[in-house]
């Protein structure tokens, strides 16, 4: 039995909201003690602080980061969800060229109410995590 799709929808909505730069809807899918991995060895935590990375995300990729989604798995258990998913980033690799890169990467989403998820835990990485140095 799967639920994903309200899921897959609600990370669409996500990647949406960062290609197009807008990040009051990108917030609304954060819970307030939300944590990001903006790079391995840096995370914030925080609504707020999400927002800034993301701007300075975008602000890094010149505006021009582009987000899509490849493969999802979804495991639901109590009110929590663990996403497992392909992400596919389209970006100026600063030389006039774009690059597409593909991670595997891992979210997980608290059910607030039902049919209302907010992410917890924001990971591109995912498992990547592991195969670099401890900072």
């Amino acid at each position: 039995m799967m639920h994903s799709h309200l899921l897959r929808q609600i990370i669409e909505a996500c990647d949406r909201a960062i290609s197009a730069k807008d990040f009051d809807t990108l917030m609304a899918y954060y819970a307030e003690d939300a944590a990001l991995v903006v790079k391995p060895g840096m995370v914030v935590r925080g609504k707020e602080n999400i927002r800034k990375a993301f701007m300075a995300i975008s602000e890094y990729f010149q505006g021009q980061l582009i987000v899509e989604q490849g493969e999802m798995q979804v495991i639901e258990g109590g009110d929590n969800a663990l996403v497992i998913m392909e992400t596919v980033l389209h970006f100026p690799d600063g030389q006039g060229s774009n690059v597409t890169a593909t991670r595997c990467a891992t979210y997980v989403f608290r059910q607030e109410n039902p049919g209302h998820w907010l992410c917890t835990i924001d990971n591109s990485y995912g498992t990547s995590l592991l195969d670099t140095e401890s900072v």
